[in-house]
């Protein structure tokens, strides 16, 4: 009977620098969603981040004591959704086809 192979962090690491095409984002060894294995696509993560921090100050700072308005309202989820939107894009253009996935 042959044991079944017992996932650990260097099997990991092992599959997610196995990248013969250049992808920025590789699937998840589990569940759905992208990782970034190249410095470009850790950028993009990191650039998203930054994105929505800066929205959140602007935000807070535009109605620190005041009730906002619907503009603010719509400006500050505008910004949201339209980062998740790029972000999902890109990680579809520059990485592995999503799907469900539950180990190697």
């Amino acid at each position: 009977m042959k044991l079944k192979k017992n996932y650990t962090w260097k099997n990991y690491t092992e599959y997610l620098k196995d990248n013969p095409k250049g992808l920025w984002f590789k699937r998840k060894l589990y569940g759905w969603g992208w990782v970034p294995v190249k410095w470009q696509g850790l950028l993009v993560i990191l650039a998203f981040v930054g994105v929505l921090l800066l929205n959140g100050f602007y935000f807070a700072s535009k109605v620190s004591y005041n009730e906002p308005s619907s503009g603010d309202l719509g400006l500050f989820f505008g910004v949201i959704v339209v980062s998740i939107i790029l972000l999902l894009w890109i990680a579809c253009k520059t990485g592995e086809k999503p799907g469900w996935r539950w180990g190697i």
